[in-house]
C-alpha cells in the first residue's frame, strides 16, 4: 500500500465522481494507447462505495489491472448540508463556549425575523476550562490541566465521539492547544481529535471554529466511508492506494485525507473546474467561465489564465463558513430538476423547491405532476422524448404542454408553448446572475472569457447565456456529463497552509514573513514525499490576504515569492484593490491579514483526443445527421437539424439552429451560432448577435 507509483503515461488511471443521482466514471488506459472507457450508474445512497464499485465494473475492465483510482466524493459535503453528523463535542477558552453560536451578528433572512440556525456543535457539548493565551501569544491564565481532563471525560459520557479544541488566540501561540490535545489523548478512544491551529492557523475565532467544528463532525463519517470503499476494492483485487479529491482542486492519499476532512467538503464541484481549466489550457482558451448545470443547482466559478480562483472564505451555508482554500464555487438553485410556478402576484418564479429524482421532472414518468426546467426544454424541441434517460413511464409531449398551460399559461395569458418559453428564458436570466456574481461583481469583464458548459444540462442553455451577457464564445467539452470524473484523472495532488500576521504593512518583519513562507514550502513537500503517488514536479505560489486598515473583508494578492519588501506588498494590494473596485487609495496604510502557501505536485499530462472514439466519427456532416425537427427560439419554432455527437467530423462546421446529441449531454445552437472541433473533440461555438 506504501508503495511508490508515478501515473506516467502508460498507466492505466481511473476518475470517479459520485454525484447524488448517478456515479461517473472515466478510465484512460495508457497501454492500449490512451483507450477511453466511460460508465455512467446510479449512485448507492446507503453506502457510495457499493456504486463506485458497480462503475468499474460496468467498464469491463479488470479492477486488479488499474494503477490508479482517483475519487471525488460528496460523503462530508452531504453530511454537512443534510447534518447527519458524528456527535461532536468541543472544549473552549472559558467564557467563548457561545463564540460558535454568535457568528458575525448576520441572519439567515437579509429582511424581517424570521429565520432559523442550529449550530454545528450544541451548546450542551460545548465545555469551558481556564487558559488564556494574548493576541501576542503571551500566556496570561496557564492551562487548567484538571479541567482539561474533567472535560474530556464529561464529553466521552455523553457519547461524544469526535473532540475539538478550540482556544482563543492559539493560532498566535498553540502550545495550550497542543497540550490539551495531549491530554485528550489519553482518554480519547481514536484520532479524532481536531487542534483549531492546525487545522486553521487564522486569527478570527468564528471562522476558526466552525472549520474545526465541521472537520471533527465529518471525520469518523468520512474515515467509515473510505475503510469500506478500501474494502470493496481489495474484495476485486485492487490492492494499491487510491486518491481522494479535495475542494482546493487537488487530490491527497486516502491514507491521510481524514486527517483534515473539512477539505474535502465542495470535493464535487471542484473536480469539475479542475477539469475544465485543463481542457481550456489544451483548447487554448485560458480565461473561462465554468458552467455546471444538474438537476437540483447550478454551480458556476471563475478560471484566469488556466488558474481556477480558490477562496478562503467559502459558506456553504448560512453560518457555516469553512475557512479553508477551495474552489471558488458560486450556486444558485436553478437546475433542470427546479419547479416553475405563479406566485400571489402573478409573476413566474423558478425555485428553489426541486422536483428531485423521485419523482423528478413530468417527462420522467414517475410521477411528477410540477413543470421544471427540463419539462420546458422538451415541450421547446430541445429534448427529444426518446433520448431521456432513467423515464420509466413515457409521457407525451403534448401532456406536458397541456400542465404548463394549466400551471402557469392560464394564469399569465401564455398558450403552453409560450409558457415553457417563458420558463426558460427566466431560468436562464436567474443562471446568468450566478455569472456575473463570479465575473461583473469581482472586476472582471464576461467579453474577456469563454463560456465553459458542462453538467447534464449545461450544454442545453449555454448559448443562450453567452448571448445574455456578451461572453463571445462556449466551450463544450467532449464529455460534459463526465466532466467531474475527468477532473479527478487529470487534477494535481495539493497541500495549502495559512498563517495569520494581522500587522499593517510598514512595521513588517520581512525576515519573519519570509521564515513563514518557506516553513510553508518545507512542510508541504513534506507531505508530497509521503504520498504513495510519485508528482513529476513540485510546484510552490505564494499568496498574501490584505485589506486596508480599519476593513473589515479582505482581497487576496498573489506574491512573486518568498521574498517581498513592504514596498512591493503596497504596491501589489494596490493594484488588486484598484482591479476590484476601480477606486485608489493611496492615503491609507494596507494590513496584511495572511500568509498563504500551496504545494502542488504535478502529474503527468494526459490526452484528451480520445475521450470520444476517432474511429466512431463520420466522413461527412451529412451521415452525422440523426433529423430535421421544429425547435422553438426567441418566440417562434424553427426547422432544426439535430447530429449525433460522436459521429462529427473533426473538420466539420455548424450553422446554428442545430441540436447536437450524445449519450451524457445535449447542446443547443441557436440561430446565427457557428460551432467547430478542436483537436481533442471539444465544440467550440461562436456565438452570434441576438
Amino acid at each position: 500500500m506504501n508503495e511508490k507509483f508515478s501515473a506516467s503515461a502508460g498507466s492505466v488511471v481511473a476518475g470517479i465522481d459520485v454525484g447524488g443521482t448517478f456515479t461517473d466514471l472515466l478510465l484512460i488506459d495508457g497501454k492500449a494507447g490512451g483507450k477511453v472507457h466511460i460508465a455512467k450508474t446510479p449512485t448507492t445512497v446507503e453506502n457510495q462505495a457499493f456504486g463506485v464499485v458497480a462503475a468499474l465494473g460496468a467498464t469491463g475492465f479488470p479492477i486488479d489491472g488499474i494503477d490508479l483510482i482517483v475519487h471525488g466524493t460528496t460523503t462530508t459535503t452531504n453530511a454537512v448540508l443534510e447534518r447527519h453528523l458524528a456527535r461532536t463535542g468541543m472544549i473552549t477558552t472559558r467564557g467563548f463556549r457561545d463564540v460558535i453560536e454568535l457568528g458575525r451578528r448576520t441572519r439567515p433572512q437579509a429582511y424581517g425575523m424570521t429565520g432559523t440556525f442550529v449550530p454545528v456543535i450544541p451548546r450542551d457539548l460545548r465545555l469551558e476550562v481556564s487558559e488564556r493565551v494574548e493576541a501576542s501569544g503571551a500566556v496570561r491564565i496557564p492551562l487548567d490541566e484538571a479541567e482539561m481532563r474533567d472535560a474530556v471525560k464529561k464529553l466521552l459520557d455523553d457519547g461524544c465521539e469526535s473532540l475539538v479544541i478550540h482556544f482563543l488566540h492559539s493560532y498566535a501561540n498553540p502550545s495550550h492547544e497542543r497540550r490539551a490535545a495531549a491530554i485528550a489523548a489519553e482518554f480519547w478512544p481514536n484520532g479524532h481529535i481536531t487542534t483549531g491551529h492546525a487545522l486553521l492557523s487564522e486569527a478570527r475565532e468564528f471562522e476558526r471554529g466552525v472549520t474545526a467544528a465541521v472537520n471533527a463532525s465529518v471525520q469518523p463519517i468520512l474515515e467509515r466511508y473510505v475503510e469500506r470503499l478500501r474494502k470493496e476494492l481489495a474484495a476485486k483485487g485492487y490492492a494499491r492506494d487510491f486518491l481522494i479529491m479535495n475542494g482546493n482542486g487537488g487530490m491527497i492519499s486516502a491514507r491521510f485525507v481524514t486527517l483534515e476532512s473539512a477539505k474535502t467538503v465542495m470535493s464535487g464541484p471542484a473536480s469539475g473546474v479542475i477539469a475544465a481549466a485543463y481542457t481550456g489550457m489544451r483548447s487554448g482558451f485560458g480565461n473561462l467561465v465554468t458552467y455546471d448545470m444538474g438537476g437540483t443547482s447550478t454551480d458556476v466559478a471563475l478560471i484566469r489564465n488556466a488558474e481556477p480562483a480558490v477562496s478562503n472564505e467559502i459558506e456553504i451555508e448560512y453560518a457555516m463558513p469553512i475557512h479553508v482554500p477551495m474552489v471558488a464555487v458560486h450556486t444558485v438553485g436553478a437546475g433542470g430538476g427546479s419547479i416553475a410556478r405563479v406566485d400571489a402576484a402573478g409573476l413566474i418564479q423558478i425555485g428553489p423547491e426541486s422536483a428531485g429524482a423521485n419523482p423528478g421532472p413530468i417527462c420522467y414518468g414517475r410521477g411528477g405532476i410540477e413543470p421544471t426546467i427540463t419539462d420546458a426544454n422538451l415541450v421547446l424541441g430541445r429534448l427529444a422524448p426518446k433520448k431521456l434517460l432513467a423515464v420509466e413511464n413515457p409521457v407525451t409531449v403534448e401532456h406536458v404542454t397541456g400542465i404548463f398551460e394549466e400551471k402557469i399559461g392560464k394564469r399569465a395569458g401564455l398558450s403552453g408553448v409560450e409558457a415553457a418559453g417563458a420558463v426558460l428564458r427566466l431560468g436562464n436570466m436567474k443562471m446568468a446572475g450566478a455569472i456575473r456574481m463570479v465575473s461583473v461583481s469581482r472586476g472582471h469583464d464576461p467579453r474577456d472569457f469563454a463560456l465553459f458548459a458542462f453538467g447534464g444540462a449545461g450544454p442545453l442553455h449555454a448559448t443562450a447565456l453567452a448571448r445574455e451577457l456578451g461572453l463571445p464564445r462556449v466551450l463544450v467539452p467532449a464529455r460534459p456529463g463526465i466532466t467531474n470524473a475527468l477532473g479527478c484523472v487529470v487534477a494535481d495532488l495539493r497541500h495549502d497552509f495559512v498563517n495569520t500576521i494581522n500587522q499593517p504593512v510598514g512595521g513588517l518583519d520581512q525576515a519573519a514573513l519570509r521564515e513563514v513562507l518557506e516553513r510553508h514550502r518545507n512542510e508541504g513537500e513534506a507531505l508530497m514525499a509521503k504520498e504513495a503517488v510519485k508528482p513529476d514536479a513540485i510546484r510552490v505560489t505564494h499568496s498574501a490576504d490584505m485589506q486596508f486598515v480599519g476593513q473589515t473583508h479582505i482581497i487576496n494578492v498573489p506574491l512573486p515569492s518568498s521574498s517581498v519588501s513592504r514596498e512591493t506588498l503596497q504596491l501589489l494590494f494596490e493594484k488588486a484593490y484598484f482591479a476590484r473596485f476601480k477606486v485608489e487609495l493611496p492615503e491609507i496604510r494596507a494590513n496584511l491579514v495572511n500568509l498563504n502557501t500551496s504545494v502542488t505536485g504535478v502529474r503527468p499530462q494526459i490526452d484528451l483526443s480520445r475521450l470520444i472514439d476517432p474511429a466512431g466519427r463520420a466522413t461527412t456532416l451529412e451521415e452525422a445527421r440523426r433529423e430535421i425537427r421544429p425547435v422553438w427560439y426567441s418566440g417562434r419554432w424553427h426547422d432544426t437539424p439535430v447530429y449525433a455527437r460522436e459521429k462529427l467530423p473533426l473538420d466539420a462546421t455548424i450553422v446554428g439552429p442545430a441540436i447536437l446529441e450524445q449519450m451524457d449531454a445535449t447542446t443547443v445552437l441557436e440561430p446565427g451560432d457557428r460551432a467547430r472541433s478542436d483537436a481533442d473533440g471539444n465544440i467550440i461555438i461562436d456565438i452570434g448577435e441576438a
